[in-house]
C-alpha cells in the first residue's frame, strides 16, 4: 500500500493535544493551515505520515502576535528599534490586569462616569511636585503638536513659536521638529545661530505675534566649543509662556545623569509647560507627558485634537505602575555597578565555555540611547562571542519556534558583544540558554 494513503485525517490531527492547545492560543484557522501544509508534505513524500503532527506543531509560532521577544544586549539601554524602555514586572502585571474590562471612565463608588486615567494622572502629578496639572497623550511628538495647535495653530494674531536655531532638532527616520510644528498651522520664528543664542535674541523676536517660546533639550546630540544658550529661568522673564521639551522623560534630577534636564527643575525655573516621553528615562510605556500651569494644561486637554491623541487603558495602567511601583529596569540598568557587571560577564562566559562555546568576558561601553544623555559613556562589561553566532541568536530555529527569545548584540572587532548593562540580571539564565541553543542549532562550526 502507498504509505501516502496513511496520511492522518484533519480531525484526528486537530485532536492532538499539542495542536488543540495551539488552536486555543493562535486560533483554529492558523492551526488548520499548518496541518494542511504538513499533510501535503506527506502526500508529496517529503515526510512520512507519522511525522505530520510533529511538522505541523513545529511550523506554528509561539504566540498570536508577530512581535518576537528580544533580549537587548546592545548596551543601548533605550533602543528605539527594540521598543525603547522595557516595562517593569509591576507594569506588565498592571497591563495584564487592565486587558479586560476596567473602571477606566467609571466611578465604582458613585456608580457614575469618572475621570479617565485618574490613577495614572494622580501618580504623575505626585511624581512632579512643581506641576499644577498634568495630561497624557500618546507620545512626546503628540504633546508638542497639541501644544502648538492649541496655543499657536491657525491664523490668529499670536501664532508664532520662537525657537533657537540650535534646537531645531531632527531625530530618527527624518523626523524634524520644524516640520512637525508647522503642520499645525503655527509659524516658526528662528532666533540666534546654530551654536549661540542669547536672551537678547529671544527678546528681540518676542512680540504681539508670539504664542510662546519653545526651549528644546537637544537630547540626541551636543554642540561644543564656542557656544551660548539661554536657560529656562532667563526665558521665563519674557512676556510670553515658555514651553520646555525635555524629551528624555526625566521627571526629577538624576545623580547618575547630572547634565540631563528634568521636568520638575524646569517648571520651578519658570517653564509654563514641560513635555516629555514616557518610554525613555522614566522607563514606562510610550506616552507624551504634559506638565505645568493648570490653565494651559486644561486648555490643551479640552482641545478637540486631544481626543485623537489620547492613550488607552493599557498605557494608563503601565504608566501608573511605573510611577508608583518599584524602580523600572532602565533605572536599575543605569545604577548597575561596573564590578557587578564584570562578575556577571565572567560567570556567563564560563558557563558558555563549559558548553563548548568560545566566550570571553570583556570590558565594554554602554549608552543611555533613545534620545537621552548624549555623549555620556556608561562603563560596562560584555560577553564576547564568535561573529558567526550573530544570525542564529537573532533568528535561528530556537528563536523562530519560541524556545528562546532573540538576542541582539553589537559587532566590534569581528566579535559579537552581549553587553550586560542592558540585560537585567534576572535574564542571565535565559541569555545563557539562548546562546547555547544558537550554538547547538548552528552545529559544530559554532
Amino acid at each position: 500500500m502507498d504509505s501516502r494513503r496513511l496520511v492522518p485525517r484533519t480531525d484526528a490531527l486537530l485532536a492532538d493535544p499539542r495542536l488543540a492547545a495551539a488552536a486555543r492560543r493562535l486560533g483554529q484557522a492558523r492551526v488548520k493551515a499548518a496541518v494542511t501544509a504538513a499533510q501535503q508534505q506527506a502526500r508529496e513524500g517529503r515526510i512520512t505520515p507519522a511525522q505530520v503532527a510533529d511538522v505541523a506543531v513545529a511550523a506554528l509560532p509561539a504566540q498570536a502576535a508577530s512581535l518576537t521577544p528580544v533580549l537587548n544586549a546592545t548596551g543601548v539601554l533605550l533602543h528605539t528599534n527594540l521598543g525603547r524602555a522595557p516595562l517593569s514586572a509591576a507594569a506588565r502585571d498592571a497591563v495584564a490586569a487592565a486587558a479586560g474590562c476596567t473602571d477606566l471612565e467609571f466611578d465604582l463608588a458613585a456608580g457614575t462616569r469618572g475621570r479617565r486615567g485618574r490613577g495614572a494622572l494622580a501618580a504623575l502629578a505626585a511624581a512632579v511636585p512643581a506641576a499644577q496639572a498634568v495630561h497624557v497623550v500618546n507620545n512626546n511628538a503628540a504633546a508638542l503638536v497639541l501644544a502648538a495647535t492649541a496655543l499657536a495653530g491657525g491664523a490668529g494674531a499670536a501664532s508664532e513659536i520662537v525657537v533657537s536655531r540650535g534646537e531645531l532638532i531632527e531625530i530618527g527616520d527624518r523626523f524634524r521638529l520644524p516640520e512637525l510644528l508647522e503642520s499645525t498651522g503655527a509659524r516658526i520664528r528662528e532666533v540666534g545661530t546654530t551654536n549661540r543664542t542669547t536672551l537678547a535674541d529671544y527678546a528681540a523676536a518676542v512680540g504681539p505675534a508670539t504664542a510662546f517660546v519653545l526651549k528644546v533639550h537637544p537630547s540626541n546630540y551636543r554642540i561644543e566649543g564656542f557656544t551660548a544658550s539661554t536657560g529656562v529661568a532667563e526665558l521665563a522673564g519674557l512676556p510670553v509662556p515658555v514651553i520646555g521639551d525635555i524629551g528624555s522623560g526625566l521627571l526629577v534630577p538624576c545623580p547618575l545623569l547630572p547634565d540631563e534636564p528634568d521636568a520638575d527643575t524646569w517648571l520651578r525655573a519658570g517653564a509654563a509647560l514641560v513635555t516629555a516621553s514616557g518610554d525613555k528615562l522614566l522607563g514606562g510605556p510610550q506616552a507624551g507627558l504634559i506638565l505645568g500651569r493648570a490653565d494651559l494644561v486644561d486648555r490643551l486637554a479640552r482641545h478637540p485634537l486631544a481626543r485623537a491623541l489620547r492613550v488607552d487603558k493599557l498605557t494608563f495602567a503601565a504608566l501608573e505602575a511605573t510611577l508608583a511601583g518599584p524602580p523600572a529596569p532602565v533605572a536599575e540598568a543605569l545604577a548597575a555597578s561596573e564590578t557587578a557587571l564584570t562578575d556577571r560577564a565572567k560567570r556567563l562566559a564560563a558557563r558558555m565555555c563549559s558548553a563548548g562555546i568560545d566566550a570571553r568576558a570583556v570590558p565594554a561601553q554602554a549608552a543611555a540611547g533613545g534620545g537621552a544623555a548624549p555623549g555620556v559613556v556608561l562603563p560596562s562589561a560584555a560577553v564576547s562571542l564568535p561573529q558567526a553566532l550573530s544570525a542564529p541568536l537573532r533568528n535561528g530555529d530556537p528563536v523562530r519556534h519560541g524556545v528562546v527569545p532573540a538576542v541582539i548584540g553589537r559587532t566590534e572587532g569581528g566579535r559579537v558583544l552581549l553587553d550586560l548593562r542592558s540585560v537585567p540580571p534576572d535574564d542571565d539564565d535565559t541569555l545563557a540558554a539562548a546562546v547555547i541553543a544558537a550554538a547547538d542549532a548552528q552545529g559544530p562550526a559554532g
